[in-house]
């Protein structure tokens, strides 16, 4: 099943309101943003990253870099690093190469979300491609989702 449909039909199955929107192809989470016509803020990024625990999901702010050094010192990961292009493809086979959905518990994998998208009322992203995006409130990405709220992101430069 492409990973659109079990994401939305998972909100549905969890009532979960949310909107599904597509446009032309957006590879990065500022393109998302412009093409949506939404703040870079409230677009959720997902960085895979692989430490000595294992995988993990990093869901952060378009305008956002994360600090894998300091998601280590906040984990107490003795080592991590990005997962590569190969190790994304095996965990997402349902989704195009840097479109998962912020949904780690689909591949197994726990999700931190830093704690600025806490303070977003919604949150869009990619739904497995890179022209579906789907728009929920955050609170319901939390309740689903269950992330470990952590600061772990540094804004970008513009």
């Amino acid at each position: 099943m492409a990973m659109l449909q079990k994401l939305m039909d998972y909100l549905e199955e969890n009532k979960v309101e949310y909107t599904h929107t597509a446009h032309p192809p957006a590879y990065t989470a500022r393109e998302v943003a412009s093409a949506e016509h939404v703040s870079e803020r409230s677009v959720a990024k997902v960085v895979v990253f692989l430490s000595d625990a294992g995988y993990g999901m990093a869901v952060l702010p378009a305008d956002s870099l994360v600090d894998l050094q300091e998601m280590r010192a906040l984990q107490g990961f003795a080592r991590v690093r990005l997962a590569t292009e190969a190790e994304i493809g095996q965990l997402f086979p349902d989704c195009e190469l840097g479109a998962m959905p912020p949904f780690g518990h689909f591949a197994g994998i726990p999700v931190f979300a830093d704690s600025s998208l806490a303070g977003e009322d919604t949150i869009a992203f990619n739904a497995g491609t890179h022209r579906d995006v789907v728009h929920m409130h955050y609170r319901d990405f939390e309740r689903l989702v269950k992330p470990a709220r952590i600061s772990f992101s540094r804004r970008a430069a513009a």
